[in-house]
């Protein structure tokens, strides 16, 4: 019995390294075509990238950003709630963030 479970895990085995190689290859390809688009692009609009390193950027005001994240706080609440779970709202664990 020994033998065929190390058969199956030798297949299993072979059957994942073979899935690896294609997706490498898959993936190989795809920034290959990547970089092929990206590079078209950059030879049809080279004006918009040097328009976008040269405008000017502006930073919000402290002020802004919390009146912008209130607005935006109040729009994703639902419609109803009540007000004791605006009070005990403590504000851990709300944020998601995503890498």
């Amino acid at each position: 019995m020994a033998g065929n479970r190390v058969e199956e895990l030798e297949a299993t085995v072979a059957e994942l390294e073979s899935t690896v190689k294609g997706l490498t290859e898959e993936l190989v390809e795809t920034k290959e075509r990547i970089r092929v688009l990206e590079s078209e692009l950059d030879a049809e609009t080279p004006s918009r990238s040097a328009d976008v390193r040269a405008a000017p950027t502006q930073e919000a005001a402290p002020d802004e950003v919390q009146e912008a994240a209130s607005e935006a706080a109040k729009e994703g609440e639902p419609q109803g709630k009540n007000e004791e779970e605006e009070t005990d709202d403590s504000g851990l664990g709300d944020d998601i963030i995503v890498a």
